[in-house]
């Protein structure tokens, strides 16, 4: 009896998937979304879909989630007009707690609703909780910068999200921190999730992005490359390819690495099950950096 060519090619696809949920069993993936395709409710399930079944097949999941397009919302609608300085946002103090509200009541408890939907065990963790922050002093080329309520993180107290870990909960992260007064501060996501990734000990960072990952030719994506080395970076810096809008997560990826991460994805958020493409087929479809040969 002839075998159907689609019981054939899902048998196919399981089978090769197989390999990758033995090796990762037990391990810990941090993955980092936000963004304008978070806007949509096709790619909002998507994700959470993905994020279940990799919790599933035995992977811990922790989730750091930015917030941008909501924040602009928000701020919008409380009447206050953005402040640039030198191209960057200032965050004043009521800003600050626009953003605060916005993470921590709005966008973490709509992560996790969406998690249960798929029958997953989110927890929403308020960022302050885990992160420690100083105010952000310099900006990223080193030039002195004050951008009020803006945060560095100087160190992640992993302790909680460990026992939640171990309690079979998936922690959802806002990228909130403060300092030793206090003080709360905005926090860049991307820099967050790769402080958690390395203090948590992780395996996989994974970014979820507006793009494909790193294009050669931005026009093109084609032109998707698939691995670099952590060396590679800086002269791919230099000729253009990592651009302003990926340069955060690309910064932040060495930093993971440097720490432990084993490799950093960069992926499509618009794809729908990237997550799952990325992490248990052996060509993926996105972008890894890992570690200098």
């Amino acid at each position: 009896m002839p075998v159907d060519i689609n019981i054939q090619a899902k048998t196919e696809v399981l089978l090769e998937a197989l390999p990758y949920i033995q090796t990762f069993k037990g391990s810990t993936f941090v993955v980092k979304f936000g963004g304008s395709f978070m806007d949509t409710e096709r790619a909002r399930i998507g994700v959470a879909t993905d994020l279940v079944f990799l919790a599933t097949v035995g992977i811990h999941v922790i989730v750091v989630h930015g917030g941008g397009p909501a924040i602009n919302k928000a701020m919008s609608e409380a009447l206050i007009e953005p402040v640039w300085k030198n191209g960057l946002r200032y965050t004043d103090e009521r800003t600050v707690q626009i953003v605060e509200k916005t993470l921590n009541e709005n966008i973490n408890l709509s992560v996790c609703e969406n998690i249960q939907i798929q029958k997953g065990h989110p927890i929403a963790v308020k960022g302050q909780d885990v992160f420690r922050c100083k105010r952000l002093e310099e900006d990223s080329d080193g030039n002195p910068v004050d951008l009020g309520y803006v945060g560095s993180i100087t160190s992640v107290e992993s302790s909680r999200l460990k026992r939640y870990l171990e309690q079979d909960y998936m922690p959802i992260v806002s990228p909130i921190g403060r300092d030793a007064e206090g003080q709360l501060y905005n926090t860049n996501a991307d820099t967050a999730a790769a402080h958690l990734a390395a203090a948590i000990g992780a395996r996989r960072l994974v970014y979820l992005c507006d793009v494909p990952g790193l294009l050669r030719d931005k026009d093109d994506p084609s032109s998707l490359i698939s691995s670099i080395s952590q060396e590679e970076v800086p002269a791919m810096k230099a000729e253009g390819i990592i651009g302003t809008g990926m340069l955060p997560k690309v910064e932040s990826a060495i930093n993971a690495l440097t720490s432990g991460v084993h490799r950093v994805h960069l992926i499509d958020g618009t794809m729908p099950h990237s997550i799952l493409l990325e992490i248990f087929t052996d060509k993926g479809v996105g972008t890894e950096i890992v570690h200098a040969s």
